[in-house]
């Protein structure tokens, strides 16, 4: 079917944009990696080509190659989120996201930033933190205190973030906050940093949430799937079912309950929406749109997740325009310099691409 190769087609049109030079140039981006995440799956995920990876992807759309970082992170790195257990504050809910469960990953995060921010010639970046990576991201933004120089000048968050997009994050706590896996971190960052804590200081929040999966805990019933899903979520289904987890949307009613003490939401098969939504926020609906770069619980790859190709352009230009960045594209576009030759071929392609229209609000 000719749905079936429009991804391959979506892929092949963006590779050869990137030859011709369709380039903008924007500012610096550092991606903050999901729990349980490795840097590599923003580059080769699952041992694709990188052309697949997240950073391609963006390349494509005008920021330079080498003003996309990631926070180095290995998966093996995440058993570091044990030490926590040293923490006091662990056993009483009142762990601090600083201390030794996560101050590791909040330590690399902004050096990260740093880095990208000296490499740039003193460009502000844009965070594009992944799952628990957003509200890492906002515990190292702060109260605003990014850091000290040398001669003692106090460096400010707003002098090297510009913008905090999240995909797929958790931004609150379940309802009963005993049951939080982060024992306190969490509840910590939203309670001191709530909402869109430093927008008064000229940084933007743009929130992403997938709405693909329904909840459901029963194991023999029929699928409560989004119309659009994807193929990859239904051969996930087959293997949940083979090893006796019931479904997807069962797999899902599991997660969403263990994040927010509600299965039957609808959420990115991970996180419920609800909870990927942040106070003050420009916030993202994308109907059929996953968590990660695999379904939940195996190695299926998804061309469906956030950082994919078909997916990117759902929301990457409300980020641009909040960020003011996308003013060179209007720019280019008047000029002609950058026009496409393969816009046609673009728009055919997407409309062979069944999808709800985006949900975009703001609290504001």
């Amino acid at each position: 079917p000719m749905q079936c190769i429009v991804p391959y087609l979506y892929l092949a049109l963006a590779i050869a944009c990137s030859i011709i030079g369709f380039s903008e140039a924007y500012c610096p981006v550092v991606i903050c990696p999901g729990f349980g995440n490795d840097s590599i799956d923003y580059d080769t995920p699952l041992g694709q080509p990188s052309e697949v990876g997240l950073k391609s992807v963006l390349a494509r759309r005008g920021f330079e190659p080498e003003n996309i970082y990631t926070v180095p992170v290995k998966r093996s790195d995440w058993i570091r989120v044990a030490g926590g257990l040293l923490d006091v504050g662990f056993y009483t809910n009142n762990a601090k996201p600083t201390g030794r469960g996560y101050g590791w990953y909040i330590d690399r995060l902004k050096q990260s930033v740093d880095q990208a921010y000296e490499e740039s010639g003193g460009e502000k970046v844009i965070l594009m933190a992944h799952s628990a990576g957003g509200w890492l991201a906002r515990a190292a933004m702060s109260s605003g205190e990014w850091s000290t120089d040398s001669d003692g000048t106090g460096v400010r968050t707003a002098d090297r973030v510009q913008c905090l997009v999240t995909l797929g994050a958790i931004h609150r706590v379940p309802e009963d906050e005993s049951k939080c896996v982060t024992r306190g971190c969490l509840k910590f960052t939203d309670t001191e940093y709530p909402g869109t804590f430093l927008e008064g200081e000229g940084i933007k929040y743009i929130t992403v949430g997938g709405s693909a999966v329904v909840g459901d805990n029963r194991k023999d019933e029929e699928l409560l799937l989004a119309e659009d899903s994807s193929e990859s979520l239904l051969e996930a289904d087959e293997i949940y079912s083979k090893r006796g987890e019931g479904s997807a949307a069962r797999v899902a009613f599991t997660s969403y309950e263990a994040v927010s003490g509600k299965g039957g939401l609808i959420g990115d098969g991970v996180v419920p929406f609800a909870w990927t939504q942040l106070e003050g926020a420009k916030n993202v609906e994308l109907p059929g749109v996953v968590h990660s770069i695999n379904e939940a619980g195996t190695t299926l790859p998804s061309d469906r997740w956030y950082g994919s190709e078909m997916i990117i352009d759902r929301w990457l230009p409300i980020v641009l325009k909040e960020s003011g960045l996308s003013s060179k594209s209007s720019r280019s576009d008047q000029s002609g310099s950058n026009s496409s030759p393969f816009a046609g071929f673009q728009e055919w392609a997407s409309k062979l691409i069944a999808k709800p229209e985006e949900n975009v609000a703001s609290s504001r």
